[in-house]
C-alpha cells in the first residue's frame, strides 16, 4: 500500500507527487495517457521542437520560474517586432506599439471597459471567489450580458470577446460574469493576461514546456502510464483506485485531472452533492493549436511580427513561432465557437480555412507550408478540451466552496482550483504543491 495514490502526471499532478515524495512519503503516480504532461506537450516538427499544449511563461510567475532554473532549461522572448494585424468585424488594419488602429471612440470604449473590468475584478477575493460581496449578482449573468449593457460599443465587445476566445476557449455568452472577473484577477488583469513582453505571453521554453514534466516524473520516482481511473472507493482503512486491468491500494488519493474528466470517476461512496453538481456543470473550453512551418520566416522579411487577431474569423489570433533552433513557424488558435465542433470538419478543409487566415494577414506564401499540425484539445479523450474548464452562471457562488474541498481521503489539484494564475501552468504547479500539503496535513493526523 502506498501512502498516496496521484492520478494524473500533468504538471499538477507530479508537483503534488514531488513534494509528497520530498517529505518521505511513498508515492504512486498514474496517467491516462501514453505520456506525461497532462495538457503540456511537446512535439518535433521539421527541425525544430513546438509545443502544441501549454507553452508560455512570464513575470510573476517564481514556481514555473524556479523550475526552469532547477532543471537547467533555457527560455526564448516571444517575437514581436513589425506591424501587427488586427482583422476588426471584418475590417483588415495594421498598427505597432500596444495600440490597434481603430477608430477613436471604440479605443476609447475598449480602454474603459479595460478600465472597468480591472476595478471589478480586485473585488473579488482570488482564493474564495464566492464570498465577493457582489458574488450572486455578477455569478446571475454572462459577460456578454454585462458587456452589451455596459460597453454598448460594438467593436470594444468584439474585442473583449476575442480576449476571452483565447483566454478561456469559450465565448462572453458562455461564461459567468464572477468567474471571468476572478480568473482576469488570479492572473494579473486583463492586459497581462494577453500581452506578450511582460505580460503571461512573454516568452517560451527552449526545447518545449513538456521537459518540466518529464523531470518532475524523474524526480518523483517515475509514472505508471496508460493507466486511466475508473472507480476510487474509499472505507475506513484507506482508498482503492481502480484501473481497467489493476488496482492499487493507498491511505489517500489526489485527483489531478481536469474538473469534467473527474466526473466520468466513479465513487464509492457518491461524492457530496455540492461536488457531484460542480462536476456535472462545469465544461471545457476550445481550442486548437494550429502550427505552420515554412522554409523561411516571410512574414518578418516584410516587416510584419507574425502577430495577428481578429474578432470573427476562424483564426482567433496568432504568433510568430519560430522555433530557437531557426525553424519559421506561424502559430494560429482556432478557439471558442468557430472551435466547436471543428474535429467533425474535413482535414482539408480546416487547412484550409487556418492558412488562408495567414495568407489574408501576411501574404500567399502562407498557403505553402512545409508542414502543418494542429491539436484539437477537445478530441483529446484524457482532456475534454482547452485551456481550461469554465463556469456557466450560477454555478461558481453557490458550488464553489466544493472546488478544492477534500472529499474524505481524496484531494483535489488541477489548475482551475488554483489560488494564483488560475489556467496557467504557474496555478498547476501551485495546486498540486497545496493538495500535497493538504494530504502531508491529513497523514500526519493519521
Amino acid at each position: 500500500m502506498s501512502d498516496v495514490v496521484v492520478v494524473g502526471a500533468g504538471l499538477a499532478g507530479l508537483s503534488a507527487a514531488r513534494r509528497l515524495v520530498a517529505a518521505g512519503k511513498s508515492v504512486t503516480v498514474l496517467e491516462a495517457r501514453d505520456r506525461v504532461g497532462g495538457r503540456t506537450w511537446t512535439v518535433r516538427m521539421g527541425e525544430g521542437t513546438f509545443d502544441v499544449g501549454g507553452q508560455w511563461i512570464g513575470p510573476g510567475q517564481p514556481r514555473m520560474s524556479a523550475l526552469v532554473e532547477e532543471f537547467g532549461l533555457e527560455t526564448s522572448p516571444t517575437f514581436s517586432d513589425g506591424r501587427k494585424v488586427l482583422d476588426l468585424r471584418g475590417r483588415l488594419s495594421s498598427y505597432t506599439g500596444l495600440i490597434p488602429r481603430i477608430n477613436p471612440w471604440s479605443l476609447i470604449a475598449t480602454q474603459i471597459a479595460m478600465w472597468r473590468i480591472d476595478r471589478m475584478c480586485i473585488q473579488v477575493p482570488i482564493e474564495d471567489p464566492w464570498k465577493a460581496k457582489k458574488a450572486r449578482e455578477w455569478d446571475s449573468t454572462t459577460v456578454e450580458a454585462f458587456a452589451r449593457r455596459s460597453l454598448r460599443n460594438k467593436d470594444a465587445i468584439a474585442l473583449v470577446n476575442s480576449a476571452a476566445r483565447v483566454i478561456f476557449g469559450s465565448d462572453l455568452g458562455e461564461l459567468s460574469l464572477l468567474h471571468f472577473l476572478h480568473y482576469l484577477h488570479s492572473g494579473g488583469g486583463l492586459a497581462k493576461l494577453i500581452d506578450t513582453h511582460g505580460g503571461n505571453q512573454d516568452a517560451r521554453i527552449v526545447g518545449g514546456a513538456q521537459q518540466v514534466c518529464e523531470h518532475l516524473a524523474e524526480a518523483c520516482g517515475g509514472v505508471t502510464c496508460g493507466a486511466p481511473i475508473r472507480r476510487i472507493e474509499q472505507s475506513e482503512g484507506g482508498v482503492v483506485v481502480h484501473g481497467d486491468e489493476q488496482s492499487w491500494s493507498c491511505k489517500q488519493v489526489v485527483v489531478a485531472v481536469p474538473i469534467g474528466l473527474a466526473d466520468r470517476i466513479r465513487y464509492t461512496p457518491p461524492l457530496p452533492t455540492l461536488r457531484d453538481q460542480l462536476t456535472q456543470r462545469v465544461g471545457m473550453g476550445a481550442t486548437i493549436k494550429c502550427v505552420a512551418l515554412y522554409d523561411r520566416p516571410f512574414w518578418r522579411d516584410a516587416g510584419w511580427s507574425g502577430e495577428g487577431v481578429s474578432t470573427d474569423g476562424t483564426v482567433g489570433v496568432c504568433f510568430d513561432n519560430v522555433s530557437p533552433e531557426g525553424q519559421a513557424s506561424l502559430l494560429g488558435f482556432v478557439v471558442g465557437a468557430p472551435g466547436r465542433g471543428w474535429a467533425e470538419r474535413p482535414a482539408k478543409e480546416r487547412r484550409e480555412l487556418v492558412l488562408s487566415t495567414f495568407a489574408r494577414w501576411f501574404g500567399d506564401e502562407a498557403l505553402s507550408p512545409t508542414d502543418y499540425r494542429e491539436a484539437d484539445w477537445a478530441a483529446e479523450e484524457f482532456s475534454g478540451g482547452a485551456p481550461i474548464a469554465t463556469f456557466p452562471p450560477g454555478s461558481l457562488s453557490v458550488m464553489g466552496p466544493a472546488l478544492r474541498a477534500p472529499v474524505g481521503r481524496i484531494f483535489w489539484a488541477g489548475t482551475e482550483t488554483a489560488r494564483e494564475s488560475t489556467g496557467f501552468m504557474e496555478g498547476a504547479v501551485e495546486s498540486g504543491e497545496r493538495a500535497a500539503d493538504e494530504v502531508l496535513e491529513a497523514l500526519n493526523r493519521n
